[in-house]
């Protein structure tokens, strides 16, 4: 028999076990999706992604322990839209998107998960958001582009080829209307330097090399290419082109320029882009053409 005493001690302890046992229970995994442009080789989302992961590890965030990463890497519209509707389908409880498209894409298919983005130009006239100091909705994030790039990029493709007589702007409308979030700016800065503006709207590597050697049929064209994910998918055979056709050429981000693009200006320095002020070393002499 056992006494009162260990009776007691035996009740305080039976009290016990349901705290231990929920102390005991492992810290509630939380999820994350992310949709990122590209592929997981791209040199400048794969170090955005890292930077992303060291900073919530940072905040005690650690993949495998108490969140679960569900990544996902898409270029054309297609495969965007698809990834967003997987992503939203695994219920996070929070999704982070960088570019434009991957933000649309995912606002398609949930009003209710939080939505922080990164990368998108124009946050507000792309629908991304309602006002930039109150975005409104399940969607807030970061915008590192400003309207006045299209005028500098010019600018710097007028340094580059003096004779600079016409040039165009590249982009795929169905992916990336926001391209002409930069054509105010480049039209200003093209009435100021006396250079025809052109808008060159590419749907496929067709469209992309009657567009470029109509620019080069005469001296004195030259090539804006703007922040849009067909155009980065497409940037060997952009690059090929203005090439043969002795077309100059202005590219949105350092990876043009790795894969044999003459110049790149981004308004950044995360993830090897470079900041206002700094252009890829790439020497500044006059274009040949």
């Amino acid at each position: 028999m056992i006494g009162r005493r260990e009776f007691i001690a035996g009740l305080g302890s039976a009290a016990a076990w349901p705290v231990v046992a929920r102390a005991q229970q492992p810290e509630r995994v939380r999820r994350i999706g992310v949709l990122m442009p590209g592929d997981e080789n791209n040199p400048e989302g794969k170090p955005r992604y890292s930077a992303f992961t060291r900073a919530l590890a940072d905040l005690g965030w650690a993949d495998g322990r108490n969140v679960r990463m569900d990544l996902r890497w898409g270029l054309d519209d297609n495969r965007i839209r698809a990834l967003a509707q997987e992503l939203v389908g695994l219920q996070p409880d929070i999704i982070l998107t960088n570019t434009t498209p991957a933000t649309v894409a995912v606002q398609r298919e949930t009003r209710t998960i939080p939505i922080v983005f990164g990368n998108v130009a124009d946050p507000v006239s792309s629908g991304v958001v309602a006002r930039l100091d109150r975005p409104s909705g399940n969607t807030t994030g970061f915008s590192n582009w400003e309207a006045s790039m299209g005028g500098k990029w010019l600018e710097l493709l007028s340094e580059i080829a003096p004779g600079l007589k016409r040039a165009a702007m590249m982009f795929n409308p169905d992916i990336n209307p926001v391209s002409l979030y930069f054509m105010p700016s480049f039209e200003t800065a093209a009435r100021s330097l006396k250079v025809e503006a052109i808008t060159a709207p590419v749907h496929d590597d067709v469209e992309i090399e009657t567009a470029i050697i109509a620019l080069g049929r005469e001296a004195g064209g030259g090539l804006v290419i703007t922040s849009d994910a067909f155009v980065r998918a497409h940037r060997a055979p952009i690059i090929s082109a203005a090439a043969r056709n002795n077309v100059p050429a202005v590219y949105i981000a350092s990876e043009f320029v790795r894969d044999g693009g003459l110049l790149s200006y981004a308004p950044e320095k995360v993830a090897g882009n470079w900041s206002p002020g700094e252009m890829q070393p790439v020497p500044l002499h006059p274009w040949p053409g």
